[in-house]
């Protein structure tokens, strides 16, 4: 009986134990929910044209601060469209960028910048605003609602990144293809400029020439900006709840930084096929991809192996370390200081 007892005592000493622990569990995320709706409530609240400024801002000095690097990344890219498999093996990013510079000035690094920001400003403004409102809207469904929990937030901000990207990439296509297309040239130069390009595509390839790529530019772009912007906020928000203190600008640069590399590894294949794509025909060459996007993927496979769809990786994660980090830093900051001036007024 004493022994019955003994064990008996210890059981409920266990259930005790166990509820004791599945109690602070609850405590625990009740307390991390808590932290994380007060953490959006204090958020900057901005109206549409302070918010589309603060976005297309950001874009623009993260693109003018990397040009080089997402030269080389194009360069890189295109390079086995017109380069036999043995002289893509003897590049490298320091080969490349001295032969830039040899070639064609240093100032060649920035080839093609001026319509980069052209077409990033309405990008990123679009982008960015589109995101808060698709945010919004699917924070209304059931089930995403704010308090719905981790997986309903991840849920948002996937689906309202894949959605504001789509939108800003079709809003936008054009400018993308002349910057990808001015960026490509070496030493000659077929296209003079931005509104020289646009004229020449058209008269050249006709209308639908200026979106070209496009079904690979809105397959990769949607699923880019979603985990971008999920990871982005996902690691903002759980820093920012274990360590409050921290300066904001080192938490957007760092999860920036983190969400840029998470982003380009899972869609940087589709983005090299975007790239070749928009090259197709460009300047009068002969056509190589006449198959479509899947085929497109076949024929880089076939002729230069699985790794020829991750060719120029490394130059883009040199890109998007500082690039994405800093585009998300500028954003956050703009948008502090124009709730300041807001407040103010």
């Amino acid at each position: 009986m004493q022994t019955e007892a003994r064990v008996g005592m210890a059981a409920a000493t266990m259930d005790g134990g166990g509820a004791a622990a599945a109690a602070a569990r609850r405590y625990t995320t009740q307390q991390q929910q808590q932290a994380q709706l007060q953490l959006q409530h204090h958020q900057p609240q901005l109206g549409t044209v302070p918010h589309l400024l603060a976005g297309g801002v950001a874009g623009a000095v993260s693109k003018t601060c990397t040009a080089p690097l997402a030269r080389l990344t194009i360069l890189f890219q295109v390079q086995g469209m017109h380069s036999d498999v043995a002289t893509m093996r003897n590049t490298s990013i320091w080969r490349e960028a001295s032969r830039i510079v040899y070639e064609e000035g240093f100032r060649a690094f920035w080839k093609g910048n001026l319509v980069t920001i052209a077409h990033r400003l309405p990008y990123s403004s679009i982008s960015f605003y589109a995101y808060e409102r698709y945010k919004n809207m699917l924070q209304m469904l059931p089930g995403l609602e704010k308090n719905g929990g981790f997986g309903a937030d991840v849920g948002v901000r996937l689906l309202g990144g894949g959605l504001s990207g789509i939108t800003a990439a079709s809003m936008t296509y054009p400018l993308d293809l002349v910057r990808t297309r001015l960026a490509a040239q070496t030493n000659t130069a077929y296209y003079r400029g931005i509104s020289h390009a646009l004229f020449a595509i058209c008269r050249d390839e006709g209308f639908r020439g200026l979106y070209k790529g496009l079904g690979a530019t809105l397959l990769g772009v949607g699923p880019s900006i979603a985990v971008s912007f999920s990871v982005y906020e996902t690691l903002r928000t759980h820093w920012q709840i274990e360590r409050p203190y921290d300066s904001p600008v080192l938490i957007s640069l760092a999860c920036g930084s983190l969400s840029g590399i998470a982003s380009s590894t899972f869609t940087f294949p589709l983005d090299l096929v975007r790239r070749r794509m928009q090259l197709e025909g460009a300047g009068g060459r002969a056509r190589i991809y006449n198959t479509g996007l899947f085929g497109t993927f076949g024929h880089i496979v076939r002729t230069e192996g699985f790794r020829g769809l991750y060719r120029g990786i490394l130059p883009e994660y040199c890109k998007v370390v500082p690039g994405v980090g800093i585009v998300f830093m500028t954003y956050e900051m703009l948008k502090a200081i124009l709730t300041g001036l807001e407040s103010d007024d």
